[in-house]
């Protein structure tokens, strides 16, 4: 049983950028949320219309690829300090 234990360790940092990772994504689209709701933009507007407006491909791809340069860029920091 103990080789068990040891067969997870390789994918530990794998994990941990993916959760990394999803969390900026997150973040990136609780802004985007919260700016659908500002005063410019949000008379009137539902969940469902600011859902539907923030979840684009165009979004999702702006939110990986900043989400990916702020794992890197954390992950230098984090190894440097």
């Amino acid at each position: 049983m103990a080789s068990n234990a040891t067969d997870r360790r390789p994918l530990v940092p794998a994990f941990r950028a993916v959760i990394e990772v999803a969390f900026i994504v997150f973040l990136f689209y609780s802004n985007l949320l919260m700016g659908e709701f500002t005063v410019a933009n949000g008379h009137g507007k539902t969940l469902a219309q600011a859902l539907y407006d923030i979840f684009t491909g165009t979004n999702l791809l702006i939110a990986t690829i900043s989400a990916l340069i702020g794992y890197v860029v954390f992950e230098h920091l984090r190894k440097k300090l």
